[in-house]
């Protein structure tokens, strides 16, 4: 029988996981022998015997745990030591390839056969796997969340005997899914919301959450095939800044959510800007830990900059971590059911299919994705030095 290993997740202060007890029946229907790590529902306060009980079984060692497995799945990449351990097998998680070229380096080195999440193609087939707009989805509401955590004042208007009292003024840059959720929050708790976004197409979409667009001339822009937000030119990010400034100087709470997927996100808001916000004000920027759209945020961390409070702590949807897992555990099971051979049981590696040829980072001792393999040799070409026999050999001192 094929066996699915779910190891618990390293990562510090991650409570997320790959598989909740309810998902663990669909893989049973499907014939395939579900292990976990001890622990691995931790973070949700989901105890171990509560997978038992699910049809799970729990394996307290790590090692024997994905030794064992054919697919081994996470919310994060694993760590290199463990890699190893799955030498010639699956890996499903979050990988960010383009970020961190020497992983995908070492997944290749040991035969790894790795599918990256987050490069999922945005199609109608792959909606239900699409993991990167899961958490995007609710990483829209935990930021609103946040940001009404640390304003010092009411979101909705409130007519009173003591008077009246006027709703909050939320702006939100980039209407992309995270945006679109943001947008819909800040209006639900009463706020009057205004929102910017590059790609004129969207403007329908958030007047339709009842929010008003924010029109900026910005001669030609557009969006990927896969429906990102292209690049400005300087002269573009410019116009943009000038024609923002006002709205974000009048706004209690201010949210950036423009990231351009491979590359490093641009910066929406400067100092200057932030100097005349008024104090008290709340800005949350989601791009912090990839580089950030607001001069001044910090990663993984709060700070005040002139009286306005900059939020970028990032990992939005670990915030509300059970439904993060539900989600993202209901997209692998999609893409391994998508992918599922029902008569041998087994998972088909089809690097010929539109979503695998994407999603496929590294396959044997090659790398797959295009776009990765293209900046996989330009990392080789600049780190010489990283050759399989002193990778392998770094490994075994590390045994």
């Amino acid at each position: 029988m094929t066996i699915f290993a779910f190891p618990k997740e390293l990562t510090p202060g991650e409570n997320r996981c790959a598989l909740l007890p309810g998902n663990v029946k669909a893989y049973a229907l499907m014939g395939v022998d579900v292990q976990i790590e001890t622990g691995l529902g931790e973070g949700l306060n989901i105890d171990d015997q509560v997978y038992i009980d699910a049809g799970a079984t729990v394996v307290n060692s790590r090692v024997a745990l994905l030794s064992a497995a054919e697919v081994v799945m996470s919310i994060d990449k694993l760590p290199k030591n463990d890699l190893r351990h799955i030498a010639g097998n699956i890996a499903i998680s979050f990988l960010d390839p383009f970020n961190d070229l020497a992983y995908v380096e070492n997944l290749r080195q040991h035969n790894v056969t790795s599918f990256s999440m987050e490069m999922i193609p945005r199609s109608t087939r792959c909606q239900k796997m699409d993991a990167l707009s899961s958490q995007a989805s609710l990483a829209g509401y935990v930021m609103v969340s946040k940001a009404v955590d640390a304003l010092n004042r009411i979101m909705p208007m409130m007519m009173t005997a003591a008077g009246t009292i006027k709703p909050a003024k939320v702006f939100i840059i980039g209407a992309g899914v995270a945006g679109l959720q943001a947008i819909a929050t800040a209006k639900r708790l009463g706020a009057t919301v205004t929102a910017f976004d590059t790609r004129s197409v969207v403007a329908e979409q958030v007047q339709s959450l009842g929010a008003k667009f924010l029109n900026i001339d910005l001669g030609d822009t557009g969006q990927t095939n896969q429906g990102y937000a292209t690049a400005l030119s300087p002269e573009q990010l410019e116009i943009q800044h000038a024609a923002q400034a006002k709205c974000i100087a009048e706004s209690d709470i201010v949210i950036t959510t423009a990231q351009l997927f491979g590359r490093k996100p641009p910066r929406l808001i400067n100092q200057q800007t932030i100097s005349q916000m008024k104090p008290g004000s709340v800005v949350v920027d989601m791009a912090a830990e990839s580089g950030g759209n607001v001069e001044g945020s910090v990663p993984k961390a709060t700070v005040e900059v002139n009286g306005v409070t900059i939020i970028g702590t990032g990992n939005w949807a670990n915030e509300v971590a059970y439904n993060a897992s539900q989600m993202y555990a209901n997209n692998v099971l999609s893409l391994v059911s998508e992918f599922w051979d029902k008569e041998n049981k087994h998972f088909l590696v089809d690097l010929e299919d539109d979503i695998q040829n994407l999603a496929v980072i590294t396959h044997g001792s090659n790398v797959i994705n295009s776009t990765i393999k293209e900046l996989h040799q330009d990392f080789m070409e600049s780190n010489p030095s990283t050759t399989p026999a002193a990778t392998i050999n770094l490994t075994a001192t590390e045994q």
